[in-house]
């Protein structure tokens, strides 16, 4: 009698052993299914975590820039024997230091270098941000690399693009509050900028005007020719598109 007891007891802890351990078995193949086909199944804290270094990377890491300067350089030489390209450099991150300053000051003067283009674009950033409530800060500039990515050439105008990546404090702020960015953690970033010499204006003229934007640099209405000298709805003075100069005409995020 107390051995066939004893046999059961035996066998239901077996079976309990055994059931336990399929259950343990079927639940990590689960697991290991889930993260095998993306489903969440991270320890708790983990996806913050990984999200958190994830949007990191964007102020730790160097934006590359297309650097495309030993194929171009020598066909911009030929087409433009006293091109100095380290000159060049040097107003190109000159001029991008001082727009992105502008912005933060929310003041025009503060451009350097730019043409009218690209002072009519800076206007219309810093009224948007003002219609909008934000301010947006950029400090502690520093510039990483400066190279040609793309140049462009045609008997009415030639068209080389920089691309300059850098290290700054970006965020914008609204009522006070940082609603964008970091006040304390540099941001990684990287800008393209045009630079443009007008070799003929009556042949980019002809083949399209809106090319060059022809706009009152003032109150921005359109103007009906490149030649006129006052604004026919403000009477701003109007100068005409500087040729045979390089000028810097666009500044953008890339």
């Amino acid at each position: 009698m107390i051995g066939n007891y004893f046999n059961q007891l035996l066998f239901f802890l077996f079976a309990s052993v055994a059931v336990m351990g399929i259950q343990y078995y079927l639940h990590h193949r689960r697991d290991d299914n889930n993260l095998f086909f993306g489903e969440d199944q991270l320890p708790p804290g983990m996806e913050n975590t990984l999200r958190r270094q994830a949007a990191a990377e964007k102020y730790v890491r160097v934006k590359p820039v297309v650097n495309n300067t030993p194929i171009f350089l020598p066909r911009i030489g030929k087409d433009f024997p006293d091109f100095n390209f380290t000159e060049m450099q040097r107003r190109v991150t000159t001029t991008l230091i001082s727009y992105l300053r502008a912005i933060d000051q929310e003041d025009i003067s503060l451009l350097v270098g730019g043409g009218e283009e690209l002072r009519q674009s800076l206007s219309l950033h810093l009224n948007m941000l003002k219609d909008s409530g934000v301010h947006e800060n950029f400090d502690d500039i520093k510039i990483n690399r400066t190279e040609i990515s793309r140049y462009f050439s045609d008997p009415g105008r030639c068209t080389i693009t920089f691309q300059s990546s850098l290290e700054c404090k970006h965020n914008k702020i609204v009522d006070g509050e940082v609603r964008e960015g970091s006040e304390e953690i540099g941001y990684q970033t990287r800008f393209e900028i045009d630079m443009v010499y007008i070799q003929d204006r009556d042949l980019v003229e002809s083949d399209s005007e809106r090319v060059l934007g022809f706009n009152c640099p003032n109150c921005g209405a359109p103007l009906n020719t490149r030649h006129v000298r006052k604004c026919e709805y403000c009477g701003a003075a109007i100068e005409e598109y500087n040729i045979k100069v390089w000028t810097i005409t666009a500044i953008r995020e890339a």
